[in-house]
Formats: C-alpha cells, structure tokens, sequence
C-alpha cells in the first residue's frame, strides 16, 4: 500500500494542474453569459437611474448584457446580502452605495454580511450630494431661516428610513448646528412628498438630484447641500457648511463583487467600467444636477468605503442614535 503513495500524489498533482487549466480556462472565455447587477432599489429613483445607465454602457465593453435586478428593502441591504451569497465568478454584481455599505455597518451590529471582508470593492461610479428641501409653500425661504426656527422651538425633519444614511447625516447637521428638529422616519420618497405637502412634516433630508424636477417645478425649495463647493448649475444655493453647519457628506454608487472572485475577473470589469465611464451618455447623466462621476477604483475605493463608514460611525455617536 505505502508504495502506492508517490503514484497518488502525482495523480493529485496532475489533477490540480488540469483544475488550474480549466479555470485559466474559463476566467479567459469571461464572460460567457449574461451579468446580473442586484440594485436595492425599485425601479425608477436615483440610485436605479445610475445603475441602469452604468449596466447599458458596460455590457457594450465587456462583451455580454448586464442584466438589471431589483432587490428593493432594507435600505439596500437585500440587495448587497444576495450579492454576498452569490457564487464569486464574476457574473454578480452589486450596486454598491452609502446606504448598504457605509451607514449600515455604523448602526447595524447584527448586519447579515461584513464590510469590507465580504466585498470586492470594484469601481466608484457617482457621487451625489444631500439636500435640505421644505415645501414650495413653506414660509422658510433659507437655511437662515430654517436654522433660526429650528432653535426656537421643535421642527420636523423626514428622511427614507430610520437608521438610514441620510438619517445619520442629518443627525450631523442638528448636531454640528445645535438644532431640535424630530426625525420622522418614512419608507419611501413618495409619501415623503405627500407629507410635506400636506404640511404634516417641515422638511426633507436626502440625496436632492431625485428631487430636482419638483425643485424646478416649484414643489419643493432647496435650502443648501451637503458638498464641498456650491453646485455650479445652481450658484444661488449654499453649501451646510459656508452656512455655519460643518457638515460634508455624499450619497455615493459604486460597484462590487462578492469576495472570493477572481482578480483576472475584477481586472476585466474595471477596465470595462473605466472605458464605459467615458461614455458622453453616461456622463450626462452622472454630471445631472451637480452629481459628480468617479474614478476611484480597487483599493483606493475600498479605502474610501472605511473612511465612509468611520464617518458614518462618528454621526451614530454625535447623534446618540441607537446602535442595532
């Protein structure tokens, strides 16, 4: 028996090279199949709006369709838990974003998936900043205004979910601001717009650039954003933090793998999103309304979802909100 020993290990050995092969094989011949990106949103808002655009420019470049599917929930949070259970061979896709990956591992503690562990970190898409919009009607004309009445008595503020990113950067700007404002926590966007039409809530914090047709069209007034610089497209309106509430935050989308997936794989899919990303359609759209595309790819992104979620954790903190 022992001196069948040698002869197995070198049946073992050529098996591993054969295995070794087939898959140098197969990561050449990638894709062979269609591409399924998981986006945690319905269709139709923002985030869908720069996944979708990405998914139709991308599969031009790499050579198969990316398939757009809608795992809405959660704050996004479905969506990137398929992705982290899906198989790592680079035919799964996750739009990653702040919600999911940034502000859930500062507030969750029981969150189904880890980041970064569970992730490959691909390629930062778009960033997009936050909003303080009030009704058309609102007797609030400027963040002056508001701040003022925010620290006269107690105001309402609503945001897409509670523990949300949007949430935890508005408990920023109270914090940073010394304002009293209750946070009115609503499950979507569109009963948000109902609500403060109606009156029954003061204000709304989110990413605005879903927004801009009821800003434009009167419904809605924005009070400042949440970036560095003043948007150029809208010159009239201030930033949080030129208005004395130090506060710079971005609602961001990338995209990522699940970890395990081949580097051959990543390398292919970066380059393809950096030639997408040249795309005059694509840029349109990510240039939309003071959103701004990103080039940070690899570790460089991956570095930037740690310093998000540190922020993200410094807001929980500042705001005292309750850690799940």
């Amino acid at each position: 028996m022992q001196k069948n020993f040698p002869q197995r290990r070198g049946i073992r050995a050529l098996l591993a090279v054969c295995l070794a092969g087939l898959a140098s094989v197969a990561m050449a011949q990638y894709p062979d199949q269609p591409i399924r990106l998981l986006i945690g949103f319905p269709p139709g808002g923002g985030g869908d709006l720069y996944g979708r655009t990405i998914a139709n420019e991308l599969g031009k470049h790499i050579g198969k369709p990316i398939v757009v599917e809608n795992k809405p929930g959660a704050g996004g949070n479905i969506a990137a838990e398929l992705m982290t259970q899906a198989k790592p061979d680079g035919y799964t896709l996750l739009l990653a974003m702040s919600g999911n990956v940034g502000s859930a591992p500062a507030i969750r503690s029981n969150l189904p998936y880890k980041v970064p562990d569970d992730f490959v970190f691909i390629s930062q898409l778009v960033e997009t900043p936050y909003g303080l919009v009030v009704s058309g009607d609102s007797p609030i004309k400027t963040i002056q205004d508001y701040v003022a009445r925010a620290k006269g008595g107690k105001m309402t503020y609503a945001s897409t979910g509670t523990g949300g990113a949007a949430q935890i950067v508005m408990e920023m700007v109270k914090q940073q601001g010394g304002l009293d404002i209750l946070h009115v926590p609503y499950k979507g966007s569109g009963p948000v717009m109902t609500d403060l039409m109606s009156g029954l809530v003061d204000s709304f914090f989110a990413p605005y650039t879903p927004l801009m047709g009821a800003i434009n069209g009167g419904k809605l007034r924005l009070l400042a954003v949440s970036s560095e610089k003043r948007v150029p497209e809208m010159p009239h309106i201030p930033t949080l933090k030129e208005s004395g509430i130090d506060v710079v935050m971005t609602q961001w989308y990338g995209l990522a793998a699940p970890k395990g997936t081949p580097q051959p794989v990543i390398d292919k899919i970066t380059q393809s999103v950096k030639q997408a990303m040249q795309s005059p359609e694509v840029l349109r759209v990510y240039r939309a309304d003071g959103a701004q595309e990103s080039s940070l790819t690899g570790a460089a992104f991956r570095d930037f979802v740690l310093k998000d979620i540190a922020n993200y954790k410094r807001g929980v903190e500042r705001g005292n909100l309750k850690v799940e």
